[in-house]
């Protein structure tokens, strides 16, 4: 079942923790940016039941520009889709203007999560809590 689409941003700085020997954030950085604008969206709804039953099955970055470390990183999620057993989302994650650079596009790309119940290995439908909750969000 395709939703309208949820939208959540955050906006925080690229710490030196983010950074690599280069200066410049580490890959894995633009996927903790990505992963904390998630569970804003989904603390913002008040869907708490979300977190530990949603592992990524898939997962695509396309990185177009260098962040650094001071440097103002602005990320936004969008859920694309809620099915019944998965939702699909993109994702774009933004360096705000900085010294001498105009703001633009660092990454982008779209991942998807499963719903794996606690205790168990298989996937399963989303439970009511979470489809009402992100069915109400999005109407």
């Amino acid at each position: 079942m395709d939703t309208p689409i949820i939208t959540a941003t955050a906006v925080r700085r690229v710490e030196w923790v983010d950074t690599d020997a280069a200066g410049h954030q580490h890959n894995s950085a633009v996927l903790r940016f990505v992963e904390a604008c998630e569970a804003q969206l989904f603390r913002d709804l008040g869907i708490t039941s979300y977190f530990g039953q949603a592992p990524r099955v898939r997962q695509e970055v396309n990185y177009r520009a260098k962040l650094w470390f001071g440097q103002e990183v602005t990320t936004e999620v969008v859920l694309e889709r809620l099915g019944e057993k998965s939702m699909t989302f993109s994702f774009r994650v933004w360096g705000e203007e900085f010294e001498d650079t105009p703001r633009r596009l660092a990454a982008d790309g779209s991942f998807v999560t499963a719903c794996v119940p606690f205790g168990t290995e298989t996937s399963a439908p989303w439970p009511a809590e979470i489809r009402e909750g992100l069915l109400i969000a999005a109407s």
